[in-house]
């Protein structure tokens, strides 16, 4: 039998682990409350729409675009749906494989993107660049690209 230690949190590792989380959280809950005041969307359905904008044709199949926002396929297949209800998205069948889908930016679709762009990207700099010296803010850079390494040693999606 092996028995493993638990290598407990010290006290400054404790700090810091509450501090990245709650502060994580709290930044992803004003982006997503402004986002939904004023775009009238969430976060998840913006980042689709910014996925979609980012590729040839605007179109990606239903499975790449759930990897590329981290999604389940589940949850990606009802937010879809959702903005295909408000014309912001079109699904259409993968000619390539009968069992595939794509999803496709329609104008609307990236219509209400460019309008939404400029007060996200204001809050992204208001709420997580402004606070911080230009030194943080590269340390930040380089911490969150050590912990992507570490947590997708594959490489993240583009």
């Amino acid at each position: 039998m092996i028995v493993v230690m638990t290598r407990w949190l010290d006290p400054d590792e404790q700090r810091t682990w509450r501090a990245f989380l709650t502060a994580s959280r709290a930044l992803m809950t004003t982006l997503d409350r402004e986002l939904q005041r004023d775009a009238g969307m969430p976060h998840a359905y913006y980042e689709i729409l910014v996925r979609l904008s980012e590729v040839p044709r605007r179109t990606l199949r239903m499975s790449e675009l759930a990897d590329a926002t981290g999604s389940s396929r589940s949850r990606l297949s009802h937010a879809v749906a959702r903005l295909e209800e408000s014309g912001l998205v079109r699904r259409e069948e993968c000619p390539t494989d009968r069992r595939g889908q794509l999803a496709t930016l329609t104008e609307q679709g990236l219509a209400a993107l460019s309008g939404a762009a400029p007060g996200h990207v204001q809050g992204v700099r208001q709420h997580l660049f402004d606070p911080l010296t230009p030194e943080q803010l590269k340390q930040l850079g380089e911490i969150s690209e050590a912990l992507l390494r570490h947590l997708e040693p594959d490489g993240p999606p583009s």
